[in-house]
């Protein structure tokens, strides 16, 4: 039933309305229940619905009558979506579909008008798998139309059966990279990351320097965004970042079925600059990706929102405005969309508990609270590096509040599931911190002896890049060595360090 309640629930009440009008016309017979099971469905009137059909034996009749209504929703969704849908793809796609029924009838110069202005719109958009129907459309029935250079059109559809290929075999790579990085983030799978992407795209003959177009340059960033996650560095990937940032000032064009792919692009753009430390740029491109969410009437503003205060929420803590950036994330969490992506709000989620630890807040634990699912599911839902910081945080949380028995029995959860993993992975410092972290809450005053503050300096490699999110970690531990200063005044302190460290080389 779940298919089935699932469709339903992106209907609204109009396609309800029209649904219902698409039964009966379909109906051959007036005592049929399908029009009645959709509306119990809607309804979620579970009582009713076990009363549909009474009795084992009619079992087979009920599943016979779910799946013709499956069947028919399919039907009325893809004709709805196709006849309601005012993309610039779907405009040239019905162009098409008009010039060959034209073509059909002998409408020749009309046919050829309207596979003249699909081709016109499908060049500007790079549309290249309908350009390729178009061209093989005019070339099919240039024997009708004697005005047709047919040796033209068969250069064109040469040429772009090229970039076809060529884009088709980037849409290969990412695929088989996306799977790869689902085994490694959902699963534990050990890898060698970057042999594995570099030999795929050896192997399909492309290059990640390679961007045909927004789709094409949003799954390579993609996959570029996840590797510096994965490796904690996202310095490793900053000339494909700047290669990205000239193609968009390049592209003078943007059309609607590109915006989507448009606004994950300044996403990734703004996060790659948050990663790096360079906060007024990041702040920049969220200000172009405000832009576009805003466009068409706001028709992607819900599908990103939170991925922007996410952002905008971490570059406000970071830059010295913690309260602005509590504010911000604790609004979007109220006004988060009902059917928001839960890896958003999750992710919006532990930033805000993050900031709270930072600043000795209490009401982080009302926020911890609201995780209310196992290790296991945070593991497969958002994958195990989220999982290891989201248990790492709980622990410190647990230890500020002085909450020191849940502490320490999450920390021995934490060490029994993820030791053999990060030991595999080679993040031995990841079990290095959460073993020190336990030295601290069993004997609080080893904070003091200088040996325990040269072992956290010790996690810090001099004159390399560190990851933001570990040194908030780090500056955690280090705030109860100097106790003058909060968690967050330590880690803007090693934020600015590291920064001094790689501008003078030192």
């Amino acid at each position: 039933m779940n298919a089935v309640s699932d469709i339903i629930s992106l209907m609204n009440y109009n396609d309800n309305k029209a649904f219902v009008s698409f039964l009966k016309n379909k109906n051959t017979r007036n005592d049929t229940k399908n029009t009645k099971l959709f509306k119990l469905l809607e309804t979620d009137d579970i009582n009713s619905l076990k009363n549909l059909y009474s009795g084992a034996k009619n079992n087979d009749a009920y599943h016979a009558l779910r799946k013709r209504l499956y069947d028919n929703l399919v039907e009325f969704m893809a004709n709805r979506t196709f006849e309601s849908n005012t993309g610039e793809a779907h405009e040239v796609l019905r162009l098409l579909v008009v010039s060959r029924f034209f073509l059909e009838h002998k409408l020749t110069k009309t046919a050829f008008k309207c596979l003249a202005k699909a081709e016109g719109k499908a060049a500007a958009l790079e549309y290249f798998s309908l350009l390729n129907e178009i061209y093989h459309t005019q070339i099919q029935y240039a024997h009708l139309n004697p005005d047709v250079n047919l040796s033209a059109v068969i250069e064109k559809f040469n040429l772009n059966r090229a970039s076809m290929q060529r884009e088709e075999q980037l849409n290969i790579g990412y695929a088989l990279l996306r799977r790869e990085l689902a085994e490694i983030q959902y699963k534990g799978k050990v890898i060698d990351l970057k042999s594995f992407i570099f030999s795929t795209m050896e192997s399909l003959g492309v290059s990640l320097d390679e961007a045909l177009t927004y789709k094409s340059l949003y799954q390579m960033l993609f996959i570029a965004n996840e590797y510096a996650s994965i490796n904690f560095n996202f310095n490793l990937i900053e000339p494909f970042f700047v290669k990205s940032y000239d193609f968009i000032k390049a592209k003078n064009n943007q059309g609607e079925g590109q915006l989507y792919y448009h606004i994950y692009i300044l996403y990734f753009m703004s996060n790659f600059h948050f990663r790096t430390l360079r906060f007024d740029v990041s702040e920049t491109y969220l200000e172009k990706m405000l832009e576009q969410m805003q466009k068409q009437n706001n028709r992607y503003y819900s599908r990103f929102s939170l991925r922007y205060f996410l952002l905008a929420a971490l570059n406000k803590n970071f830059s010295g405005n913690p309260g602005i950036a509590i504010e911000l994330a604790e609004k979007a969490l109220k006004g988060a969309p009902s059917k928001a992506d839960p890896v958003d709000v999750n992710d919006l989620r532990i930033c805000l508990i993050m900031f709270m630890v930072q600043q000795n807040d209490r009401t982080a634990l009302k926020y911890m609270g609201q995780f209310a699912h196992t290790d296991s599911w945070y593991e497969k839902k958002l994958g195990m590096l989220w999982a290891i910081r989201k248990s790492l945080l709980e622990i410190l949380l647990y230890t500020d509040v002085e909450h020191t028995e849940l502490a320490l029995s999450r920390l021995k959860s934490f060490k029994r599931r993820y030791k053999k993993y990060l030991t595999e992975v080679k993040e031995d410092r990841v079990m290095e911190y959460a073993l020190l972290v336990e030295r601290y809450i069993l004997k609080p005053e080893i904070a003091t002896q200088p040996a325990f503050a040269q072992a956290i300096h010790a996690m810090l490699v001099p004159g390399e890049p560190q990851d933001i999110f570990v040194i908030s970690f780090l500056g955690w531990l280090l705030a109860k060595v100097d106790k003058r200063k909060n968690t967050y005044e330590v880690t803007l302190e090693l934020l600015s360090e590291n920064n001094k460290q790689l501008a003078t080389g030192n």
